[in-house]
């Protein structure tokens, strides 16, 4: 097949990622390339993405307007970024692709795709009105979302989605040994993800902690007291600190869509303390390969971290092998697109 991927113009794709959403995109694009389809990358001027052809477009100048803030402020309308997708759209439309994998979380995306074959991915739930409105608009059989508890927020939104596909990572290196007596704190940096929280529990905890990430909503003032803080990391880089520590605390204070940053630390076969909240029962298999703590409450995230403590690594990595496979998310989307492309 002849697929094009589309990711938002608002930022662009590099090994340290923004948010797992755009890992995920780079994985999915380049993994679809490696099983001898002909993929083309539509994507921010900037981006890095190996193994696969990109046509990028500039930046628009309202993009820091137009990104999502999780429990923020809805983005305004932002005219720049409709133009560069407008100019995706009108090359995707001009080269006759067989089918398009649209990823961008941007309300005039799914209106300037409406004659194309699409699948629409939704990474988040249904946060800002105006994507509500415009995937509303789309039938069911062209869209789908990550998880089962994301489905679920889209259908209360009413919005019928048709599938879930759930994002997968590919196998991370071996469990590291020795491992640091330290819990790793992974992703963005934004409200929505708890990381006081999370220093927190692990300070109860006795762990040290390390803090691995881009500050994302400009407006969060936030707390890194008792943390070593490391900035952004590329993602292999990042896969080898999980690789050695201990645990990676997920303390989301939202309801996290799919959750990229436990899903990669279980496949390096390092466990996830986390909130029950979303989708976290779906991606972390509790007791297996890592612990589910009541929500908000950072005495029971603290208790997940230490029962983290005494998982059997390899046992963490096989849960993660079985259920989070980037191999087996490919053949999901192979099925989606094909299918649509009849």
């Amino acid at each position: 097949m002849r697929i094009a991927v589309v990711s938002s113009p608002v930022t662009a794709l590099r090994p340290a990622q923004l948010g797992g959403a755009q890992a995920f995109i780079c994985d999915l694009a380049a993994g679809l390339a490696r099983r001898g389809h002909d993929v083309v990358l539509y994507c921010a001027e900037g981006s890095e993405v190996a193994g696969v052809r990109l046509a990028t477009v500039p930046v628009p100048s309202d993009a820091t307007e137009a990104l999502v803030m999780p429990g923020g402020r809805e983005p305004p309308p932002a005219p720049g970024v409709e133009a560069a997708l407008a100019a995706m759209f009108e090359s995707i439309a001009a080269e006759g692709f067989d089918m398009v994998s649209q990823h961008a979380f941007d309300a005039p995306a799914f209106r300037l795709a409406k004659d194309l074959p699409v699948l629409h991915t939704l990474h988040l739930p249904p946060i800002v009105r105006a994507v509500v409105r415009s995937a509303a608009a789309i039938p069911a059989a062209r869209l789908a979302t990550v998880s089962h508890s994301c489905l679920d927020a889209w259908r209360r939104a009413g919005v019928q989605v048709a599938q879930v596909l759930p994002n997968g990572v590919a196998p991370g290196p071996d469990p590291a040994a020795p491992v640091k007596r330290q819990a790793l704190v992974a992703g963005r940096i934004s409200p929505e993800k708890g990381i006081e929280h999370a220093i927190a529990a692990a300070l109860q905890a006795g762990l040290a902690v390390q803090v691995a990430g881009a500050h994302y909503d400009p407006a969060y003032d936030v707390d890194l007291t008792g943390a070593e803080v490391l900035g952004p990391l590329p993602r292999e880089e990042l896969r080898r600190l999980m690789a050695g520590s201990a645990v990676t605390i997920c303390a989301v204070r939202w309801d996290e869509p799919f959750g990229m940053v436990a899903a990669e630390a279980q496949m390096s076969g390092c466990p996830v303390a986390a909130y029950r909240r979303g989708a976290m029962a779906e991606v972390v298999e509790d007791g297996v390969s890592g612990m589910l703590a009541e929500p908000d409450d950072v005495p029971s995230l603290a208790r997940a971290i230490e029962g983290c403590i005494e998982l059997d690594r390899w046992s963490v990595r096989a849960s993660a092998m079985r259920r989070l496979a980037l191999d087996s998310t490919l053949d999901r989307y192979e099925v989606a697109l094909e299918g649509g492309s009849r």
